[in-house]
């Protein structure tokens, strides 16, 4: 046997004992996780008296006094901070799941994000008692069955108290496989990152503090606007809400799901995409009038769906820092589309590049309606101009950019808890997967409110702490004394 050293995703060092087989390593006994030097010597000298167990000693390590007592470290654990996070997972109500092996994969995910199998591995260096490979795979049907992402649901609305809820965020993402076989569930569709694998999407519901508040799996070839209605109509008719506002971005905008929110009763702030410049804006640009940072147009815009007219509020301001940089993306555009006709670049993808019948020209029309609409960005939204319910339209633009709270949870899900259920085929597994990830998510958020670090940030400064486990061997000499006396 040798000692392997291998490095862990969450920047400890794994100690361990391993053998060589077929040109592989074959771990035989894992001793520990390292987080400095001090602790990486610990562990290597305990694995080298285990590698040469049995062996005698050719050098004597001299008389040792009787009456000292010899103290070994065996190994330490990371129990401080498993307490700590399993206090977080209570103080969130999750307790009432009752559900140890559940617990501890959530913990365990926090800790160091990997297989389930694995997690096994990540316990025992927290001193948590682990369950077996079997029972680990045998709870995790229980997940779903009990319904465990309700419960959570439910928790994660008393924390945040349901009292206070009035804008609810809402964003999708996709979760890629590596892999080109897929099913009826893991299928290729609109990626995010642009991959042709086969992938789920998620949606994602948080509060205005980014907080969770549910999640829902679809297909993976499922549009993002499809995505909207089903699980806020859930949430909302699970919970009873009436005047609440979901705030999603531009890519949500559709009449199909605008009309089903206004049928349900709901309020939404959606982003618009601004294909058509109002006439107000329009006007503003044909005089070349100045505009003032942060001006803002409240307009009611008349839509046509379904064949029917209806009108909407649409919110409009403008932003200096938006314009500077919609004009320096407008000059690089036609900059390229210039070379373009120069024959200076090869022919390539360009919004202001026309092609008329072999012959390339600049869009002039086209350039000036984007300078026109250069620092404007619209807010759609049902919320009334005037009456009880009335929202200041600084308020509904404040509201819509509380979404990269949201964003935020997502790439804190996707990077530090590593999402992506690579290693589950199963829709079964897959959605027990997403439970996990949802509780721990909501614990992440809890930390990061109450400290300001991130989770990763978080568990490296906690795992400094930890328990040394020691053996301590003490040799008594007894004596006993006869004490012998004459008899007279």
């Amino acid at each position: 046997m040798f000692i392997r050293k291998v490095k862990t995703s969450s920047g400890a060092t794994a100690v361990q004992l391993a053998t060589r087989k077929n040109k592989r390593d074959v771990v035989k006994e894992h001793i520990g996780s390292a987080r400095n030097d001090v602790e990486l010597a610990l562990l290597i000298e305990i694995a080298r008296k285990k590698q040469y167990a049995g062996q005698l000693s050719l050098f004597s390590e001299g008389p040792l006094d009787a009456s000292l007592p010899r103290i070994t470290t065996v190994g330490s654990k990371s129990r401080f901070l498993y307490n700590i996070l399993a206090k977080v997972y209570g103080r969130l109500g999750f307790d009432q799941i009752n559900d140890e092996i559940f617990k501890q994969l959530v913990i365990a995910r926090l800790v160091e994000p990997t297989s389930k199998l694995d997690s096994i591995r990540v316990l025992k260096g927290l001193g948590a008692e682990p369950p077996s490979k079997d029972r680990l795979y045998r709870s995790l049907p229980a997940i779903n069955a009990n319904g465990y992402r309700d419960q959570i649901s439910d928790c994660c609305l008393k924390f945040v108290s349901p009292s206070s809820l009035s804008l609810v965020l809402y964003d999708v993402t996709t979760l890629y496989y590596e892999s080109q076989q897929g099913d009826e569930f893991r299928v290729p569709g609109l990626s995010k990152e642009r991959r042709l694998d086969p992938q789920i999407v998620v949606g994602l519901l948080v509060n205005r503090g980014g907080f969770p508040l549910a999640v829902r799996a679809f297909e993976g070839n499922r549009a993002e606007t499809r995505t909207l209605i089903p699980i806020v109509q859930e949430f909302s008719s699970r919970y009873g809400f009436k005047d609440i506002t979901v705030a999603a971005d531009a890519a949500m905008l559709s009449a199909e799901n605008l009309t089903a929110l206004e049928q349900a009763g709901l309020y939404y702030i959606v982003g618009s995409k601004m294909d058509k410049i109002p006439y107000e804006i329009d006007l503003i640009g044909d005089i070349d009038m100045a505009v003032n940072d942060g001006a803002i147009l409240d307009l009611n815009k008349t839509c046509i769906i379904g064949g029917h007219k209806c009108k909407r509020r649409v919110v409009y301001q403008y932003r200096e820092k938006r314009a500077k940089l919609d004009r320096k993306n407008i000059d690089d555009q036609v900059n390229k589309a210039e070379r373009i006709i120069s024959g200076k670049a090869q022919v390539a993808r360009n919004r202001f590049l026309q092609v008329t019948g072999g012959k390339k020209t600049i869009n002039s029309s086209l350039v000036a309606k984007y300078r026109t609409r250069a620092g404007w960005k619209g807010y759609v939204t049902n919320r009334p101009k005037e009456g009880k319910l009335k929202v200041p339209p600084l308020e509904i633009i404040d509201c819509y950019h509380q979404l990269f709270q949201v964003e935020k949870s997502f790439r804190m899900s996707k990077s530090d808890l590593r999402a992506r259920p690579i290693y589950h085929r199963k829709l079964g597994s897959i959605e027990a997967h997403i439970t996990i990830v949802f509780a721990a998510l909501a614990i992440a958020r809890f930390i990061e409110g109450r400290t300001d670090i991130s989770i990763k940030r978080f568990v490296q400064t906690l795992n400094r702490v930890v328990t040394a486990i020691a053996r301590i061997v003490v040799k008594i000499t007894i004596i006993l004394f006869i004490l012998l006396s004459p008899f007279n």
